[in-house]
């Protein structure tokens, strides 16, 4: 059976934010388990790994990419980064762990998915903010590629080439990390807005010593340099923006509850428990949620798929029969 949307006119948005999008990771599978799927979905950084699982369908693969490799040596920490891999091995948590099948991704319902979606990275040398949709990934490779790069944190992962450009975070780019402008340049004017930061949250500008470090670590480098100094200016004017947006009615902004993790939090019992609470909370908002999206709290689909796989403790799929 062909798959299609039905929600109308309303865009689904991802904010990044490293581990912290585990929070919404838990959100996405509430959508996913009732049935709720959109026509245009977009994301940066942690979020555009949301926005493609999402749009895969694929319950196992949306919470195990925020839980199932804190406790793999290989996906990062002090030893990644001493053997020259990054303090979060890029390669290996993107790629790698499609190809050795720990976390195979569904490239099928993906391409089969009516919906549109944006994912954007920033040029390291150019200072150009890239923003890539369906038409440009002609594979799983092409895709996962750039959603690696769109989550390249600076100095913590090592950068990927993507068309001969050395891509960084999509966050240093245009919104400074609030990815809603993808959605409003498709032709969107309502949003649900996924968050990873907390009611309030106002992002601070470097000084002292983290000045002095971000100018030498930047010194040849100038656009990225320059994108990270303007970025709190950016994401706290972008912010006040998306909040008037809410307030003229047309973006339901989902702030977390509480976030319990940073960006870097590898500790797996931390992550499962922001996981839950994220899918506990998108559970307590679904009638506000329906309100939104389909004028009642009761209205839109309900269905609610028995899941085909489950996290085992070797982190592998199993099916069910």
């Amino acid at each position: 059976m062909a798959l299609t949307t039905n929600v109308d006119g309303c865009a689904l948005v991802f904010e990044g934010g490293g581990y912290r999008a585990g929070y919404t990771a838990g959100m996405a599978n509430v959508l996913l388990e009732e049935g709720i799927y959109f026509p245009f979905v977009c994301g940066l950084s942690a979020g555009a790994s949301n926005t493609v699982d999402y749009l895969s369908r694929d319950q196992w693969r949306t919470h195990w990419a925020f839980t199932g490799l804190a406790d793999d040596p290989e996906a990062g920490g002090r030893m990644c980064y001493l053997r020259g891999n990054g303090y979060i091995n890029g390669d290996y948590c993107y790629r790698g762990v499609i190809e050795n099948g720990v976390a195979p991704f569904d490239w099928s319902t993906f391409a089969a998915n009516p919906a549109d979606m944006r994912i954007q990275s920033f040029e390291r040398d150019t200072g150009r903010t890239v923003t890539w949709g369906k038409s440009d990934f002609n594979n799983v490779g092409d895709l996962i590629d750039r959603v690696r790069a769109s989550s390249t944190l600076p100095w913590l992962m090592n950068p990927i080439q993507i068309d001969g450009q050395t891509m960084l975070d999509g966050g240093l780019g245009k919104g400074a990390g609030l990815p809603l402008w993808m959605a409003e340049e498709a032709g969107y004017n309502k949003f649900l807005f996924l968050t990873t930061r907390e009611a309030g949250y106002r992002k601070k500008p470097f000084t002292g010593a983290k000045l002095q470090a971000m100018l030498r670590l930047t010194s040849k480098y100038p656009f990225m340099r320059e994108a990270l100094l303007s970025r709190a200016e950016r994401y706290n004017a972008e912010t006040e923006r998306i909040e008037q947006l809410a307030r003229e009615g047309r973006c339901l902004i989902v702030r977390p509850d509480v976030m319990p993790v940073e960006s870097t939090t590898f500790d797996k019992d931390l992550l499962e428990a922001s996981y839950a609470m994220g899918h506990a909370q998108a559970l307590r908002e679904l009638p506000r949620w329906r309100e939104f999206l389909f004028g009642s709290s009761t209205a839109g689909p309900r269905t609610r798929p028995v899941p085909q796989r489950v996290l085992t403790g070797d982190n592998r799929r199993i099916w069910l029969s």
